[in-house]
């Protein structure tokens, strides 16, 4: 089978497309005909060797995956052959033909989801419902921030926000992802790139200020972010690249806090709710995942650059 292959960390020509030996499903595992993966900023840190996890080389890159059920290992009983699934991680990697997961990694895909939207789930929408439910505990009557709101977390954020009965703030770097954003359940968008943004956001809230922020590139917003809180806020990091100097003072005077997490150290409660809470979602329509890109296997080197741009719009997702 074809697959993408990193040998050593660093650029993102460093991953190349070969042909290797599918894999086959041991006991407790599924294996899945990949008909469409997921290309998230997490997988370009991991292959640049910058990430806390580092797979051992040579390793297929990709967490988040969607297609068919093609095999099954003694035991398995939660999915057959011709399931329709996204996963949730595997264990041989997501940007291949083929793709071995746990049997827990493995989960139902609605009918009204595309495959190409399926590989958008897991590591998008588990971020945004870990944030809004477990970290932040959110509730309708508050009013919350969505920095990117027009990227694959973002998107996912405004729609769970918008269905919680939340007033939805959302932010964006293009004409186009404020429209997006807008589209899909944000009451008010700003455009981050112009200078006063800030201030038509504290307007907005008649001077209250905001009392949830989700943010996805803390080194470049957070100093900003504190200004902009309400009493008792909290601002939720879901994304950073760097350091950046803050005054604890704003944190003070409004009795505020700052809070982070990363996906991968959800526990299995949370885990095991953060999938109910998608998969009802999915088949309901709430969570409608929006693709921006579909891109071909062969050239995930530009999906890896394009991914980290700040143009955000939907989902990168590569094709096999």
């Amino acid at each position: 089978m074809k697959a993408i292959r990193v040998h050593e960390f660093g650029a993102p020509e460093v991953m190349k497309l070969e042909e290797i030996p599918a894999p086959q499903p041991a006991a407790g595992q599924v294996l899945v005909r990949v008909r469409a993966a997921g290309v998230n900023p997490a997988d370009t840190y991991m292959r640049s060797g910058g990430y806390a996890i580092k797979p051992p080389l040579p390793y297929t890159p990709g967490v988040d995956a969607a297609g068919i059920v093609e095999a099954i290992g003694a035991g398995v009983t939660r999915a057959k052959p011709g399931d329709r699934v996204y996963t949730s991680g595997t264990l041989t990697g997501a940007y291949a033909e083929l793709a071995v997961a746990q049997e827990t990694q493995v989960h139902p895909l609605p009918e009204r989801i595309t495959f190409p939207q399926g590989a958008g789930v897991y590591i998008p929408y588990g971020t945004a419902y870990h944030a809004l439910h477990h970290s932040a505990k959110a509730h309708a009557a508050e009013t919350v921030l969505v920095h990117g709101a027009s990227g694959g977390v973002g998107i996912a954020a405004v729609q769970m926000a918008q269905a919680l009965g939340m007033t939805v703030f959302g932010t964006a770097g293009t004409e186009k992802g404020l429209e997006l954003a807008k589209r899909e359940g944000a009451q008010q968008v700003f455009h981050h790139g112009r200078a006063g943004y800030a201030e038509e956001i504290l307007q907005a809230t008649g001077g209250r200020g905001v009392d949830l922020i989700l943010e996805m590139l803390a080194n470049v917003n957070l100093a900003t972010d504190l200004k902009l809180l309400a009493t008792r806020g909290r601002v939720i990091v879901i994304g950073n690249r760097g350091e950046i100097t803050i005054n604890p003072r704003e944190l003070m005077a409004r009795r505020a806090s700052i809070r982070a997490f990363t996906l991968w150290a959800v526990t299995e409660a949370e885990a095991a709710d953060i999938h109910a809470g998608l998969t009802a979602g999915l088949g309901n329509g709430t969570l409608r995942p929006v693709v921006g890109k579909e891109i071909p296997l062969a050239e995930a080197p530009r999906a890896h650059k394009e991914v980290m741009e700040s143009r955000a719009f939907g989902k990168i997702v590569l094709i096999p």
